[in-house]
């Protein structure tokens, strides 16, 4: 299994920054970009998934990296209320929706399986006595 070296090559960031330019590019038309609570809203969950994957990666222990990733998990759940607000106003296509819905969830799911991998490697590690660091982590 390849080793993650930076964040940038954890999967669910990857797609999660596909996230934030796709959200940044259909709130900046219309009607929805003079909605700036909404949009700005909406921008900064997607923008917190991607940086708490990236924040929990830098602080080297597997438990506050999972804690960083419930968190970005929740950041992704904020993403998909605020598109059902999005699309209750007309700001977004049912297509747009559904497509950003289901980039959504497939990040939440990639970040779940992320969370519950290191939960087994940190149990497997303490059994073991050893610290996991960054380097010690497997692909996702």
């Amino acid at each position: 299994m390849p080793k993650i070296e930076r964040f940038e090559d954890i999967v669910a960031w990857q797609k999660a920054r596909g996230l934030v330019k796709e959200v940044y590019r259909v709130s900046s038309d219309g009607r929805f970009a003079k909605d700036y609570s909404l949009r700005d809203q909406l921008r900064r969950a997607a923008v917190s998934v991607m940086l708490n994957i990236a924040e929990g990666f830098a602080r080297k222990t597997n438990k506050e990296f999972i804690q960083f990733l419930v968190i970005a998990h929740g950041s992704t759940a904020e993403v998909q209320s605020a598109l059902y607000v999005a699309i209750d106003q007309k700001y977004i296509s049912q297509t747009q929706f559904e497509a950003l819905y289901k980039r959504t969830d497939e990040i939440s799911k990639l970040i779940m399986g992320f969370s519950n991998y290191l939960r087994k490697s940190s149990a497997s590690s303490h059994n073991s006595k050893n610290s996991t660091n960054s380097k010690d982590r497997g692909i996702l």
